[in-house]
């Protein structure tokens, strides 16, 4: 893994923060000209260390105001358990976020619904028939208190 320098540091902080701005943009709140900026960040998108840009999605303001992170062991006795659970899972729209674990929960999911009898019908029409679940945990999401996407560059 290569080191990053302050310089690469700053611009991350910069892309982090505001992840929208164009290069020019950037290098001048990084401190430095836009060329080697853009180099840069060209140098970082290609060794993977900037996946993308992408948009924060405010979720509730598009009528989606339930929010549920599901934790969910899976049968291991079966032998493709886990691949056959993904691939349905991913099918589902309201899977917004799916993640395997570490640990006595294998997967996480992270579903939105317009409203609770919205999310009844997703759980017991779609969650309840995905394949090889042995134990699911509901947890419905009160109030978000800090979403920071980002580690400490």
């Amino acid at each position: 893994m290569r080191q990053l320098d302050e310089t690469d540091r700053r611009i991350l902080r910069v892309m982090l923060r505001e992840g929208d701005l164009t290069a020019a943009q950037i290098a001048e709140r990084a401190g430095l000209s836009a060329a080697p900026c853009w180099r840069r960040i060209d140098r970082m998108t290609r060794e993977g260390i900037i996946l993308g840009r992408s948009a924060r999605i405010d979720w509730a303001r598009l009528g989606y105001a339930v929010r549920v992170f599901l934790r969910v062991t899976l049968d291991k006795t079966a032998p493709r358990a886990f691949d056959e659970f993904v691939a349905a899972a991913r099918e589902l729209p309201e899977v917004v976020t799916l993640q395997t674990l570490l640990g006595r929960v294998d997967v996480r999911m992270d579903v939105i619904a317009r409203d609770l009898d919205h999310y009844r019908r997703i759980y017991r029409e779609k969650i309840l028939p995905l394949p090889h679940i042995a134990d699911l945990e509901s947890l419905l999401l009160v109030s978000e208190l800090k979403n920071d996407d980002w580690a400490p560059v």
